[in-house]
């Protein structure tokens, strides 16, 4: 089902793999300082829940023979799931943060909602027969990669300024 898209998922899935293998590496030099900030913590979650999203979603798309409403089902799962989890870490996240930084949270969270919706939306157009759909998860995975980094960014620079 995926035919040319291989190589764009193959590719995905060796980014996404290697990024998340790097914030693991950042977590663990700063773990101590993550640890003492009450948001950190569920911002490393984040990053890693978006990579992972796409890294499922990628090797997903790889499996030889799927049927396009079964890779359907599989995207809207997969993105409804990262959804909710995101959902609950900003949730859990939102409730720690003082006044002082709650534009920038906003901000953070419309991110990672934009993020997830093209999984959804992917899902849903494949499962309805539109193998076009497929190119909803280009926006979503850059998005998710985005989430990553400024992530990153906050768990390995931010924190030590």
């Amino acid at each position: 089902m995926v035919g040319s898209w291989e190589g764009f998922f193959a590719a995905q899935v060796g980014a996404s793999a290697a990024l998340a293998g790097l914030v693991f590496v950042g977590i663990s030099i700063n773990l101590s300082k993550i640890m003492s900030f009450p948001g950190l913590p569920g911002r490393a979650a984040e990053a890693l829940v978006m990579l992972s999203l796409v890294l499922f979603t990628a090797s997903l798309a790889l499996v030889p023979g799927q049927s396009r409403l079964l890779l359907g089902l599989e995207v809207f799962i997969i993105g409804l799931t990262v959804w909710a989890i995101s959902s609950n870490i900003l949730h859990k996240s939102g409730d720690l943060l003082k006044s002082e930084h709650r534009n920038s949270f906003v901000a953070r969270m419309v991110l990672c909602e934009i993020a997830v919706l093209p999984y959804l939306i992917a899902g849903i157009a494949l499962l309805a027969g539109y193998q076009g759909g497929l190119y909803w998860l280009v926006p979503g995975m850059l998005a998710c990669y985005l989430v990553a980094l400024i992530g990153a960014w906050v768990l390995l620079i931010e924190i030590n300024r």
